[in-house]
């Protein structure tokens, strides 16, 4: 096909080179503020993904052999990296996603932190021993890489997503392929810019552009034998039940529809702001967002009131100006499926208390939908059990705690749920029987830090093994045991 001279076409890096996709086909990354075309990304062909996954296979026993002390210190030369171009890599997520610059800064920190924690693999790859489990008998585990694996990522969190996996995945002395969204695949160039200035040895990290051909190609190869991915729960459910017939190892985060708990002794002013920055965060376009407030008992009134003026008087606009508070979701066709689900409550019998359907003054393009409430939604209507994936917090108001714990457990999802309250026991009963992954207590968004597993339960996960932290190095890598006997004449041999 014919493209545009004045758009960049972006590249694919393999085998340590920057080369042109000979795809049929490209798409527009559009900046979802100003609907402007940024650049042109191919959709790689099979024969590419394949390219590929033949030079990580090859740099593979190279770089399993490379000592952990020294394949860390090439991530400890990407954290400066990322580090000294943070800024630019802030900057460019906002363009291709929509986010405020502040909100790309904080997926940017949390990227460098899985980095760093990932340079700690000569302690976390330790494996156990144990002398003389019988006469002259020892055993003992090691841990060693899988070969070549892959990650799927999304368009929400360009910068920070791939690096739940692959730094643990390099550091375990695996090689990798990073197949990007191809909505969003501006952040990875950038990366992959730094990464070429690393000198590793060729092969051993590859990216490859491209949508769902490429996917199925990763999902068959039979060199690739781990991949991860974050997405939909239908999306998570394919790759899953692909990958795993082919027998490879697949950890795939789904969807979710997060619920927050308010009780009548929560601080309704903290509870209100953190509430607020957890739905309408990033358009609401995070596997964290909450999506639904539960309010128990006298808490109604009062944070009905307060989360309906907070979200009319956000600021909606191009996630670079300066007060913006919220920017765009990431396209058109998000934009009306979000107003449709609205629509579809209301028909449902909600009342839209906050209607963010109407673009925001001064903003005639970009896919903008400003914050939405809507109040009385029926728990067991439809709109209850969707994931939205936009800026609308659905409020149910119940009477006791034990009835918003059995509406929550009884959800498909599980991703986090959340409560408020001043009170320790009832923080206890919600962490001991709340039925999520990732609990939090007056928290908004229960987002673990990279020396803990992003978890998820239910029909928010797929696999056993979650990314960051021990769980990443479990998962890209396998045990080896060894039980070893030696002649006790060997002990006064000479050497």
């Amino acid at each position: 096909m014919s493209l545009s001279p004045t758009l960049p076409i972006l590249q694919n890096y393999i085998d340590g080179q920057w080369c042109y996709s000979k795809a049929a086909d490209y798409l527009d990354v559009v900046n979802p503020a100003t609907t402007e075309p940024l650049a042109k990304v191919p959709l790689s062909p099979a024969t590419e993904i394949d390219q590929a996954a033949q030079a990580a296979q090859t740099a593979f026993p190279i770089w399993r052999r490379t000592p952990p002390t020294q394949r860390v210190q090439y991530l400890f030369r990407l954290k400066a990296l990322m580090d000294e171009q943070f800024e630019d890599l802030a900057h460019t997520i906002t363009m291709e996603c929509g986010k405020t610059l502040e909100e790309s800064r904080d997926e940017i920190r949390r990227a460098i932190e899985n980095v760093e924690i990932a340079c700690g693999i000569p302690m976390m790859m330790q494996g156990t021993n144990l002398e003389d489990i019988a006469t002259g008998i020892d055993e003992f585990m090691i841990r060693q890489p899988l070969g070549v694996a892959a990650v799927i990522a999304p368009f929400n969190f360009p910068g920070m997503i791939p690096f739940w996996f692959m730094p643990y995945a390099l550091a375990c002395g695996n090689t990798y392929i990073v197949k990007p969204s191809e909505r969003v695949p501006l952040t990875m160039q950038k990366v992959f810019q730094l990464i070429d200035r690393l000198n590793l040895p060729p092969g051993v990290i590859n990216l490859v552009n491209g949508s769902k051909e490429a996917v199925d190609a990763i999902l068959d190869h039979p060199a690739i034998r781990a991949i991860s991915f974050v997405g939909s729960t239908p999306v998570a459910r394919y790759i899953y039940s692909r990958a795993a017939a082919n027998g490879k190892r697949v950890q795939c985060q789904g969807g979710a529809k997060n619920p927050v708990i308010i009780l009548p002794d929560a601080d309704i002013e903290m509870t209100t702001r953190i509430t607020a920055d957890s739905a309408f965060g990033c358009a609401g376009q995070r596997c964290l967002a909450a999506s639904i407030a539960i309010t128990v008992g006298e808490a109604r009134q009062t944070y009905t009131e307060a989360i309906a003026h907070t979200a009319a008087t956000r600021i909606v606009g191009n996630g670079l100006e300066a007060g913006v508070q919220m920017g765009p979701v990431i396209t058109a066709q998000s934009r009306q499926r979000i107003e449709s689900l609205i629509q579809q409550g209301a028909d449902e019998g909600a009342t839209v208390l906050v209607d963010g359907r109407l673009p925001p003054s001064g903003y005639k393009q970009g896919h903008f939908v400003r914050p939405t409430i809507l109040q009385n939604v029926d728990p067991a209507g439809a709109l209850a059990k969707t994931e939205i994936f936009g800026p609308v917090l659905s409020l149910i108001h119940l009477e006791t705690i034990e009835a918003a714990i059995t509406l929550i457990n009884s959800g498909q999802y599980g991703n986090m749920a959340c409560l408020f309250t001043n009170s320790g026991a009832a923080a206890r009963k919600f962490r001991y029987e709340a039925e999520a992954g990732n609990i939090g207590i007056n928290i908004g968004v229960a987002a673990p830090m990279a020396f803990f597993p992003f978890s998820g339960w239910k029909e928010s996960f797929f696999g056993d093994l979650h990314g960051q932290g021990q769980h990443a190095v479990e998962f890209f890598t396998q045990t080896k045991v060894i039980v070893e006997r030696w002649s006790q004449k060997d002990w006064s041999r000479k050497f």
